[in-house]
């Protein structure tokens, strides 16, 4: 579906906009002051100049070198005295070494230096032992600067210019002059060089012609080239970074792929780099330190380095560590504390105590690097849970239960009622409905799609990947998201997805020019962390970008920023972020055991191949963040990298296993996770044993150890256990989806984790033989005393003069309260077509929805409702009620949906705590004390869980602990998901505004840990709190009584802003609406702003008698507070005084300004503008049906003879299924073909009437939105001749939608006539990046052409609606603008974006992509092919609707608006039969 947010060819880019240039970014590959940039007098090569005597190439070091590693052969070099510092700069160094070959001098002196305390062979030098890598001297670099031999590969460069539009190269020129504090550059050009990695004869002619139409603009092809266009000058220096060469990116991977899709099999590897020619200003000489500040800005230090010379090879020249013993029976415990510090294993006294023994006294031997690295991932903070399960003393007091025990009881006895999965899988689960989801007949090949009876359960998982989004936040969000995605499914024996959940904290964010007053702008941040910025704007685009690509939605989330000064000196401040990723999601009832390994059954791992990465996070997200800057490359090595099109692969096979339903041969599945294989195989043999041979892991690097290959935690890779026969199965499938897969070993009922390395050398020690009970069974629980801290409660006191109204414009700025369209607006919320309810409500489509609602299946109502809940600021006042408050804030939050009751409910909880430092280890038993308690009383309980208990980090000399967090995430089963208020008010003139009390039948207000407290710096002596449990009970049960009964127009909770936020919020998503409204309070500072439990109702006024009289029978406090009024102002007032009077579009303003701000680090700033200034103004979208939506009729729906349609996927994509329920509810047979089917004849379209090609990335969009899927077809003869045919044939039709629609304009079935590749591609029409340069998500109206041929869109002509829109790419363009006038005038442009009023539109964001003409969707002349970017195939269902106009008569039961252009389609081929 066109490019993601911060996506386009490449990780470093987001649409035609460079990430850096957008955001603010951190960490030169310099690592400036530490080191400094300068020319070698000997060979004029740039270096890094550590600060030592010694001086090493950056020619010299290979790019591939692990930072450590490089760490340990400058310190060889360095004195004793300087190896500590000196090895933060070799990191450096080796993150942005050049991939130059070594000239013969250069090589022997590298030689001498390595050879120093290392053997040239790799042996031990006397008194040492092996090193784990050594680097050989590479050959001479080919003579030729563009193109590079090494053995039997070759490099070969295209170029293609420019890489960025130039409004973002100016933005890039000025944020770096920002950064350098004067104006150094003028301007700068740009373009991208593509580095391929061929066969030594190198590419033919046809393979160069192909290549080229893959990789070049279609329509611009003197941009493209075997030259550069940027040469380097003395004065105007050039700038090229790219993809390290230590493992093939997955940009890379997935550009190989459409390769070989396209037969260019001699490609083995093709990364892409960015070029950057820079200018002075006033035609000065670029210094060496602008190139430093620009090379630090445009490249992340994590992935990317700087490339001094052309790319001559991807050769790494590292030999693999063998595995060896570490001599602790000899030496003793130093020589753990050694290997501990060495490899970062995180081990504490505890630990070390333990290993000594088990070694030394019961096995009795050295054990290996392998093992202990094993151990250290398996009994890591992480994995074991020590602190949770441990026996802890608080305050002298020996506590008799774990805080596990007391979090268990809670769904002990009856709560336990509905749950079938808890606290013992990837994910939790409870009971759901039967329900009828669309199932393929025969899964695992191409199969006709009908609705099945299942009894479905709803699942959740939660989970925070804060320690890699600290270190590199986008792809450490990445692959957090990616990993709680395969959480999801690899519960049970197999499960699906439908959406997820996020949530953002960090510290503060000091915007240039947009400080907040309460931010301390002399606050100091450790440098091995991201700065709080640039991990909100970058890990929120990871998170996004990977969710995006994958076809998983994001339909609820939380945002949260702190750092302050406490009462008592401490500083407090979320430096260790958190990120937060849940994922709901369904389980087949007969899927919810796993198989307990038995003899024979095979350990087979699924996904993609072993990269050295992410080695070691188990452990080290175990340690306190920043604890130790000089071993900053041990936690850049326990970052992983993600490649969301690998784990769409791998969810399709699970799926496809899933649905052969009751021949599901999964028996038992784990995701990889912390501690890679190495855990996950461990899981799947315990606890009858296993043997493993090393060598059948596939590898993406053969130069990796075994240790390497055991340890590291690549991505995109789940673990199952199948039994032998089920093999062929699994093989097949594994190809129909192109994923990898291998069999590892199998359970041999030893008891034991043996690995084996059938190619060691002679005497080298096996790598691992341990029994499995002594590294996963029953450890000594570990022991921690605790003591409170006193007290950190200040009174509130507001400086003198200080208003409602001034106060409400900090508050609003605060990223807790303010506007969440920076993170809505560029993540799909609508993939799947089971989302009921989203994050956006009213006609503007504001993010204030208060719960999430997900339908089990797209023939149904029921479903499941999931909410969050979370105040960690009330937890620096009293812990005990923060517990309370978060619980309570995520029932308020679903109160608003249809649920089966509060008996239902279920939890996880997720703890971050600093738990082992000071007084936060006691502050979190009496949060959870308070919490289980509480819990008991409500009849909810949790389910399933997370902690994190290291988050603090080291900064300006001091340890900052994060405010201690707790965040409740939510689930019940939902009756009826048409059931749901939302905050809009739709009532304008009319409507009745009651405030209901929840915390307190009294109505307390209490402001401490309030937005108001932080907003000045404080945070207050009392709590908001849950009073009385039994009060709240009723409350919520009177509240879903009046749900239920459709009582309730409008509602919102009280959270984050108070109450007066609260009211204002219910505005602003209306043009028209205001308030009139006196709240209830003798202060008004406290009435307006205390976070007290409590939500506000619109109701009509028919209806305010009853729905008093509901809460008041209950015995809870009702008020009503006032009215909604049409005139477009908000009248607050409080203690008897006027408070707040503007209109409505002057507070929303406020409260859009910072999300506004945050965008320009994401988009375009024209657009942000745009949209920002047309949002004071913005007119509700006014529809226009011409036919009316009728269901299908049953003859047709239950004939026997359907018409068939071949619902056509590709790698990456991802809205099949809601495409083939839409096909389906109109009457016609979905069948689910791949390519792959097509290319391997298991399928011919000659047996289709129709073909639709559905949404997704393909290939990741890697070289343009449906290149590779449309370069399958065209560089195939076989099925370019297959879709000539099929569009042919006068009996056949398609339809493209979003990535499809982006295929069907490049293979030219629209607009002109002739098929595949009839019109030249100087004339061809397609689809490129949005104006914004970012994916944009967005709820836009649409008009039909009153002439269109469409025959899709037969009736439909004149109309006007609402549809979903999720894309990245596409912007129309007509590269002869001279067709474009006979396309309108021949009513081609089918579909059009339009403004209130129903004229076209090129405005942002009612155009969200900036085509011409508002186009959104072309057809052929004859209307049998239509190609559309928006998504029809998600509105087809009115409940699928997030928002209609009153006078449009969508029935939320009943079909929507599009579900007509399918009922149509049905029509036309049933009578063009032939």
């Amino acid at each position: 579906m066109g490019r993601s947010a911060a996506r386009p060819t490449s990780r470093g880019r987001r649409g035609g906009l460079c990430r850096r240039a957008m955001t603010d970014a951190s960490g030169a590959c310099f690592n400036s002051p530490l080191s400094s940039l300068d020319r070698c007098t000997r060979c004029s090569l740039r270096i890094i100049r550590p600060n030592s005597e010694h001086v090493i190439h950056r020619a010299q070091l290979s790019s591939n070198f692990k930072p450590r590693r490089a760490a340990r052969a400058l310190a060889r070099l360095a004195p004793r005295r300087a190896r500590r510092r000196d090895a933060t700069n070799a990191r450096a160094m080796a993150v942005s070494s050049a991939p130059t070959a070594i000239a013969p001098r250069r090589a022997r002196s590298l030689a001498r230096a390595t050879d120093s305390n290392a053997r040239a062979d790799g042996s031990a030098a006397p008194g040492g032992r092996t090193r784990r890598a050594r680097v050989l001297p590479r050959a001479a670099a080919s003579a030729a600067p563009t193109e590079g031999k090494t053995g039997a590969k070759r490099v070969v460069h295209f170029f293609r210019r420019p890489f960025m539009s130039e409004e973002a190269t100016a933005t890039l020129v000025r944020k770096v002059n920002a950064t350098l504090g004067r104006d150094a550059l003028a301007r700068a050009e740009t373009e991208q060089c593509f580095n391929v990695e061929c066969d030594a004869a190198g590419l033919d002619a046809a393979a160069k012609e192909t290549l080229t139409w893959l990789l070049r603009e279609t329509y611009e092809p003197e941009l493209f080239g075997e030259a550069t266009a940027l040469t380097h000058e003395a004065k105007a220096p050039v700038v090229e970074v790219g993809p390290r060469l230590a493992f093939q990116s997955a940009w890379s991977t997935n550009a190989v792929s459409v390769c070989k899709s396209c037969g260019l099999e001699g490609v083995s590897r093709l990364e892409r780099s960015r070029r950057f020619k820079l200018y002075g200003a006033n035609g000065s000489a670029v210094s060496d330190e602008v190139v430093k500040a620009f090379a630090a800005e445009v490249h992340d230090r994590m992935t990317e380095c700087v490339y001094e010379e052309p790319l001559t090879t991807f050769e790494t020249n590292v030999t693999p560590e063998q595995v060896y013993t570490v001599p602790i029976t000899t030496e003793g415990r130093s020589a753990l504390e050694r290997v501990d510090k060495e490899m970062g294993l995180a081990f504490d006294d505890q630990d070390f105590d333990f290993y000594m023994r088990l070694f030394c006294d019961e096995i009795g031997r050295d054990p290996t690097n392998v093992e202990l690295f094993d151990m250290a991932q398996s009994n890591s903070e992480h994995s074991r849970h020590w602190f949770f399960a441990g026996e802890l003393t608080v305050d002298g007091k020996k506590i008799d239960k774990s805080l596990f025990k007391m979090v268990k009881e809670t769904i002990e006895g009856d709560r336990a009622h509905n749950s079938v999965i808890q606290f013992k899988d990837n994910s939790s689960a409870i009971r759901g409905f039967v329900n009828t989801p669309l199932r393929p007949v025969a899964a695992g090949g191409p199969s006709a799609m009908v609705p099945k009876e299942v009894d479905l359960d709803l699942l959740l998982t939660a989970e925070t990947h804060n320690f890699p989004s600290g270190v590199a936040p986008y792809p450490g969000a990445e692959t957090g998201t990616g990993g709680r995605i395969r959480d999801t499914h690899a519960t049970g024996s197999g499960s699906t997805l439908v959406a997820g959940t996020a949530g953002y904290m960090t510290g503060n964010l000091r915007l240039d020019g947009k400080v907040l007053p309460h931010e301390d702008t002399d606050a100091v941040y450790p440098s091995n962390l991201a700065s709080p910025l640039q991990i909100l704007i970058d890990a929120s685009n990871g998170a996004s970008d990977y969710g995006n690509k994958f076809g998983e939605p994001v339909i609820v989330g939380f945002c949260r920023t702190f750092g302050q000064r406490m009462p008592n000196g401490e500083r407090r401040e979320y430096i260790k972020p958190i990120m937060f990723s849940a994922g709901f999601g369904q389980i087949d009832h007969t899927n919810l055991e796993k198989q307990e390994g038995d003899i024979g059954m095979l350990v087979v791992k699924i996904g993609g191949p072993a990269y050295r990465i992410g080695m070691g996070g188990g452990a080290a997200s175990s340690k306190a963040g920043g604890e130790d800057e000089a071993n900053a490359s041990l936690d850049f090595n326990a970052v992983q990298r993600g490649d969301a099109e690998m784990s769409n692969k791998l969810n399709r096979v699970v799926k496809a296993c899933v649905e052969l339903m009751g021949e599901n041969p999964i028996l038992s599945i784990h995701d990889q996770g912390a501690g890679g294989n190495c855990n996950v195989v461990k899981e799947l043999i315990y606890p009858k044993g296993g043997e493993i041979n090393i060598r059948e892991v596939k590898l993406g690097d053969n130069t990796m150890s075994v240790l390497e290959i055991w340890g590291a935690e690549y991505q995109e890779n789940s673990a199952m256990l199948i039994k032998p026969e089920s093999l062929p199965i699994i093989e097949k499938i594994c190809a129909r989806e192109r994923c990898p897969f291998s069999v590892l070993g199998s359970i041999t009922g030893s008891g034991r984790v043996t690995v084996r390395d059938p190619d060691a050398p002679a005497g080298t020690p096996i790598p691992e033989d341990l029994d499995l009970e002594a590294v996963l069974g029953d450890v000594p629980k570990k022991k921690y005393d605790l003591k409170r801290d006193a007290p950190l409660n200040s009174k509130l006191e507001l400086p003198a003069g200080e208003t409602v109204a001034s106060a409400l414009d900090r508050v609003f700025m605060l990223p807790s309260v303010c506007s969440k369209r920076f993170l809505t607006t560029k993540v799909d919320r609508s993939v799947t077509g089971l989302i009921a309810q989203q994050q956006c409500v009213g006609p503007l489509q504001v993010p204030l929805a208060d719960a999430a609602v997900i339908s089990q299946t797209h023939f149904g109502t029921t479903g499941g409702v999931t909410s969050i809940g979370e105040a960690p600021l009330k937890g620096l006042v009293d812990p005990r009620a923060m517990a309370r408050v978060s619980l309570g804030e995520s029932l308020t939050n679903m109160v608003f949906a249809n649920t089966q009751g509060l008996n239902y409910v279920k939890y996880s909880g997720n703890w971050m705590y600093a738990a082992k430092l000071g007084g936060d280890g006691a502050h979190m038993y009496d949060a959870c004390e308070a919490l289980c308690d509480t819990m008991k009383q409500l009849g909810v309980a949790i389910d399933g869980g997370k902690d994190s208990l290291s988050m603090a980090a080291k900064a300006g000399g001091e340890v900052v602990k994060t405010p201690g967090t707790l965040v409740m995430s939510g689930y019940v089963g939902c009756p009826d998901i048409t059931k749901t208020v939302t905050p809009d008010l739709k009532l304008p003139g009319t409507g009745k505004l009651v405030l209901v009390e929840f915390g307190s039948k009294d109505g307390k207000r209490r402001v401490g840990g309030s937005a108001l407290a932080q907003a000045y710096a404080q945070v207050g002596d009392e709590s908001p709190d849950m009073d009385d449990t039994s009060y709240f009970k009723a409350a919520w049960d009177a509240t879903q009584t009046l749900v239920d009964q459709r009582k309730i127009s409008a509602g919102h909770d009280v959270s984050d802003g108070g109450f007066l936020t609260a009211v204002l919020e219910m505005a602003f998503p209306s043009t028209t609406a205001g308030v009139d409204v006196e709240l209830p309070g003798d202060d008004a500072i406290s009435a307006s702003f205390a976070e007290e439990l409590a939500i506000v109702l619109e109701v009509s006024p028919e209806n305010e008698a009853a729905v008093m009289e509901a809460y008041k029978s209950a015995g809870v406090t009702a008020r009503c507070i006032g009215a909604t009024t049409n005139d477009g102002r908000c009248k607050v007032s409080a203690a008897g005084a006027p408070c707040v009077d503007d209109t409505t579009a002057n507070l929303r303003d406020t409260w859009e300004a910072m999300s506004f701000e945050f965008e320009k680090l994401q988009s375009s700033n024209a657009t942000v503008a745009v949209e920002k200034e047309g949002l004071r103004s913005r007119q509700a979208p006014t529809w226009k049906l011409t036919y009316t939506p009728t269901p299908t009729p049953p003859e047709v729906l239950n004939a026997s003879n359907k018409v068939k349609v071949a619902v056509i996927r590709e790698e990456g994509s991802n809205g099949d299924r809601e495409m083939a329920a839409a096909i389906t509810t109109a009457g016609m047979e979905a069948w689910d073909i791949t390519m792959s089917d097509l290319l391997s004849g298991r399928a011919s379209l000659s047996e289709y009437r129709g073909v639709v090609f559905v949404g997704g990335f393909s290939y990741a969009d890697v070289l343009d939105s449906a290149k590779g899927w449309s370069g399958g077809i065209r560089y195939n003869a076989s099925l370019k001749q297959q879709f000539q045919d099929f569009y042919d044939r006068s009996d056949t039709f398609s339809l493209g939608v979003c990535n499809g629609c982006q295929l069907m304009a490049l293979l030219g079935f629209i607009p002109s006539d002739g098929g595949v590749g009839a019109l030249p591609d100087s004339k061809q029409p397609r689809f490129i990046h949005n104006d914004s340069g970012r994916f944009e998500s967005r709820w836009t109206t649409v008009g039909i052409d009153e002439n269109t041929p469409a025959m899709m869109l037969k009736g439909m002509g004149g109309s006007r609606m609402g549809v979903w829109c999720a894309h990245g790419e596409g912007k129309v363009k007509f590269p002869d603008e001279s067709m474009l006038p006979d396309v309108l005038k021949n009513g081609q442009a089918a579909v059009r974006y339009v403004d209130a009023a129903g004229s076209p539109t090129e405005q942002y964001p009612l155009n969200p992509n900036g085509s011409p003409q508002g186009i959104a969707g072309l057809c052929s002349k004859d209307g049998r092919h239509l190609a559309m970017m928006p998504h029809p195939e998600r509105a087809f269902l009115g409940w699928q609707v997030p928002w209609a106009p009153a006078d449009a008569g969508v029935d939320p039961y009943g079909p929507g608006p599009w579900l007509q252009m399918f009922q149509n389609a049905q029509k036309w081929a049933a009578e063009n039969a032939k």
